[in-house]
């Protein structure tokens, strides 16, 4: 399997390059240069497989560079129920008739992004160690990325992190989870701006490639191939439970900022995963919903972006959007580059032709938009009606699933976080704490490590300069 850029750049790469590297040269996304295909024989193989060996069986399509068995050990240790909490990893929960929520929190950090981040630390220190090399991680979150990243890089050998995250713009659960860590390869930078000035700077520096070679630098955001490659497999996971045959079709509700997360259901479906409609819920800052309605991708500028109480998806530019364009558009990488480059550079976006457009509708793709109101009311009734709590994103997609739902095709709800990182929603919907994890007691007292940097992608060059040696 080699992997080429949407924007052109076809040389060979294989998987373990392109992990170390992230963006392309050509400052395009690395996919694959195929979908392996997935048939009747193979999903009825896999229904009866451990979440572990699924994730095997899944990365050992797209990654031939690593030995089996060294694969195959990597996500055994990554996928436990020690780390996880349950061995099914990430179990459904019932909501209602045809309706469910997969759990996907239950990680260290109480975040979806574990799932993919827990194997990604265990694939740089392979990789690097095999190498004999190291790594400056150049990162950007607007809540959950960075913790995950830094819980699942701490004290790796070889690596360092350099998280940049909006200052003042994260619950005050999220900051601490991150600033409270005092690890010595860990660096947090609370860039004063919105989390598309964070995205733009990581993307600047990792388009100055002097600079990235010359320190090393690699990123653990979703623009990552090997990331969003992980999230795959719970789309596989999710179907078999949902499901007693290979059938039955079901559709996935995605609350969604970067695209990360819903472009990895779109990998499943392309790969032959049978999915009815890939739900994509936005809140307030809803540029992604704009597109899948019209056809229009209209980015903001920070002063446009809302700070909504579903701050992780307070997003106005989404960089893994261009994955599922380069698809749309049939793989044309010339196409690709102009609507990506000059277009969204000079103009602030482009409005797809008339026929483009049109295909959309083949890749099962529907959206839809929660505002506050709408978040408060549906963690208000998920917790009155049906007993389960969830967090404010996870209720944006709740929201926006029964808005699509079509009467015997099972809807799975993709849970975001666990409630105890927004506490303050949860306490304005209904009148009380969330529960929170014994070891996280305390978590906003702990000291805090951290540096505060004007939105200059220069100012964090001369800081990665001064810290990475």
């Amino acid at each position: 399997m080699k992997y080429l850029s949407t924007r052109g750049d076809g040389t060979p790469r294989g998987f373990c390059d392109i992990l170390l590297e992230g963006l392309a040269p050509d400052g395009g996304l690395y996919l694959p240069t195929h979908y392996p295909q997935v048939d009747e024989a193979t999903l009825s193989r896999w229904r009866g497989l451990s979440y572990a060996d699924l994730a095997y069986e899944i990365l050992a399509l797209y990654i031939d560079d690593i030995p089996a068995a060294d694969l195959r050990r990597l996500a055994h240790a990554t996928y436990t129920q020690a780390t996880f909490g349950t061995e099914a990893i990430t179990p459904l929960v019932r909501l209602e008739e045809d309706l469910y929520l997969q759990a996907l929190s239950n990680g260290p950090t109480l975040a979806f992004k574990d799932m993919a981040m827990q194997l990604l630390g265990r694939l740089f220190e392979y990789e690097l160690g095999r190498r004999g090399e190291e790594l400056n991680i150049l990162g950007a979150t607007s809540g959950d990325t960075g913790s995950a990243a830094e819980y699942a890089m701490r004290g790796k050998q070889g690596v360092r992190v350099f998280m940049l995250s909006p200052h003042g713009r994260m619950s005050s659960f999220q900051q601490a989870q991150m600033f409270s860590l005092q690890d010595a390869n860990i660096h947090n930078l609370a860039i004063e701006g919105v989390f598309d000035d964070c995205q733009d700077i990581v993307k600047a520096l990792g388009n100055d490639l002097e600079f990235k070679r010359r320190h090393r630098i690699g990123t653990v955001n979703s623009i990552n191939w090997a990331r969003l490659l992980a999230q795959v497999v719970y789309y596989f996971a999710g179907y078999f439970q949902a499901t007693r045959g290979n059938a039955e079709r079901v559709s996935f509700a995605v609350p969604s900022g970067n695209f990360g997360n819903i472009c990895a259901g779109h990998v499943a479906r392309m790969m032959g995963l049978p999915i009815e409609q890939l739900v994509l819920a936005t809140n307030e800052n809803d540029v992604l919903d704009e597109f899948f309605r019209t056809g229009r991708y209209r980015v903001r500028g920070s002063a446009q972006t809302f700070e909504t109480s579903s701050p992780s998806m307070d997003i106005s530019k989404a960089s893994n959007f261009e994955r599922f364009v380069f698809d749309l558009l049939q793989r044309d990488a010339v196409r690709t580059a102009g609507l990506f480059g000059p277009l969204l550079a000079h103009e602030g976006g482009f409005t797809l032709e008339g026929a483009e457009f049109a295909r959309v509708a083949g890749y099962g793709f529907v959206s839809g938009r929660s505002t506050h109101a709408d978040r408060v009311a549906t963690i208000r009734d998920a917790w009155r009606r049906l007993g389960v709590m969830i967090d404010p994103h996870t209720a944006d997609g709740l929201k926006v699933a029964r808005e699509h739902r079509r009467k015997g095709v099972p809807m799975l709800v993709l849970e975001t976080a666990l409630p105890a990182k927004f506490a303050d929603t949860l306490r304005e919907a209904l009148g009380r704490e969330p529960e929170r994890p014994a070891a996280l007691q305390g978590l906003e007292e702990l000291p805090r490590r951290f540096s505060v940097l004007p939105a200059d992608a220069q100012r964090v060059k001369r800081y990665i300069e001064t810290h990475c040696s």
